[in-house]
């Protein structure tokens, strides 16, 4: 397989072929983000994701789920994103689901019926990195696109049936924002009533604009108690149908998962106890943190 850089994927993709079928990121404008700053967006040919299919199906042929990277691979044009789809089906006879990173710019230039043809060929689910619901934090960060747009993104994602799993960043709003922005996070997840949310912590990556932020001092980061009462805050504003809320990302200070609402109240006590004790050994030690 040749992968070009550093490769991200989901957890939930942990035992996942990962297929890099684009080079970094579409947008790559995200103040917080590291992760492709060193790739120049660009897609990669039919050809050569056929070659990286054929060497998995000789080591691989029982392959059950796929996930396409890098970031943002939904934002490949349809006539040339059916193919690679169905090369991969075609390759692997237990394949149950293709994953893939979308933004929300990309998943609104395909439309609900494009978003069904790309299921019914078993793409299963698509990731959506929301990072908050606070416009002003979103503005702040360069996220590109607004709170609206993502709303209807998110709503063609479910009329077409693929499951939608989103993320959100704790921490992101700073010291100033951090209430504003858990509690307005918390509205917007219930207003898309996603599948599935991640929440992961602000992890201060060197060379980014947000870290030179830190260092003028126009960024405080909140301490790890403060991202815990934002976790708090979140999940008690969130009113979703029937969703998995997890935070059990490497970057989080204490992980925890519950399905909403049927167990608010237990993780909500669960949170509570650890910030009321204020125990260091109840948190991920820091050098356990990470992307």
């Amino acid at each position: 397989m040749r992968y070009e850089g550093a490769i991200y994927r989901p957890p939930s993709e942990a035992d996942s072929l990962i297929l890099q079928v684009t080079i970094g990121c579409s947008h790559n404008k995200c103040t917080f983000c590291g992760s492709f700053k060193d790739k120049k967006f660009r897609l990669r040919t039919l050809e050569e994701v056929r070659e990286d299919v054929e060497e998995a199906k000789a080591y691989a042929r029982y392959i059950r789920k796929v996930f396409i990277a890098d970031g943002d691979a939904l934002v490949i044009p349809q006539k040339r994103l059916i193919p690679i789809i169905e090369l991969i089906r075609d390759a692997f006879p237990k394949l149950e689901r293709i994953g893939i990173y979308g933004n929300t710019k990309s998943i609104l230039k395909k439309s609900v019926e494009e978003l069904k043809a790309l299921k019914e060929l078993g793409v299963r689910i698509i990731y959506l990195g929301i990072e908050s619901g606070d416009q002003v934090v979103l503005d702040r960060v360069y996220k590109g696109t607004t709170l609206e747009k993502t709303t209807e993104a998110a709503r063609r994602v479910k009329e077409a049936g693929i499951i939608l799993s989103v993320t959100v960043l704790l921490g992101l709003g700073g010291v100033e924002r951090s209430t504003i922005h858990a509690e307005e996070t918390g509205k917007f997840l219930s207003k898309i009533d996603p599948d599935y949310v991640g929440a992961l912590s602000v992890i201060i990556v060197p060379g980014t604009p947000l870290a030179f932020e830190v260092k003028r001092g126009t960024f405080e980061v909140p301490n790890p108690y403060m991202l815990l009462e934002e976790l708090a805050i979140m999940i008690k504003h969130t009113n979703v149908t029937h969703t998995f809320f997890a935070s059990n990302h490497a970057s989080n200070y204490l992980p925890v998962k519950a399905w909403l609402p049927e167990e608010k109240g237990k993780i909500l006590k669960s949170i509570q106890y650890v910030l009321n004790r204020k125990d260091p050994s109840l948190l991920r030690p820091e050098f356990m943190r990470a992307l």
